[in-house]
């Protein structure tokens, strides 16, 4: 009976570590820190609608490696751009958005 509960739990054993070294990888990717003066403006990524500015801020977004256009934009200001790209083991981005009112 030793021997049927040995040969088991190597199989167990044998079974996860197959398992686990055949999972699909966990994609890369870099942290993205968004801070300014307009905490309801609107963040895009890419043309995708990521949410408003003080959302972004406190939660950060996870970008996969790749250049990325982040645009921040609310009504009667001049919208803010800027193509970031993001690199495997880069450190995380941080970018301070200043809003301009536009003069009337």
């Amino acid at each position: 009976m030793e021997t049927s509960a040995k040969r088991g739990s190597l199989a167990a054993l044998l079974c996860s570590l197959f398992i686990g070294a055949c999972a699909p990888s966990v994609p890369a990717t870099v942290s993205l820190r968004v801070k300014g003066n307009a905490p309801d403006a609107s963040v895009t990524i890419d043309d995708m609608y990521i949410g408003a500015l003080a959302f972004v801020a406190k939660r950060g977004v996870a970008l996969p490696p790749g250049k990325h256009r982040i645009t921040v934009e609310k009504p009667g200001f001049f919208p803010w751009d800027k193509l970031v790209e993001a690199r495997e083991g880069d450190p995380p981005i941080h970018l301070d958005v200043g809003l301009v009112k536009i003069p009337d």
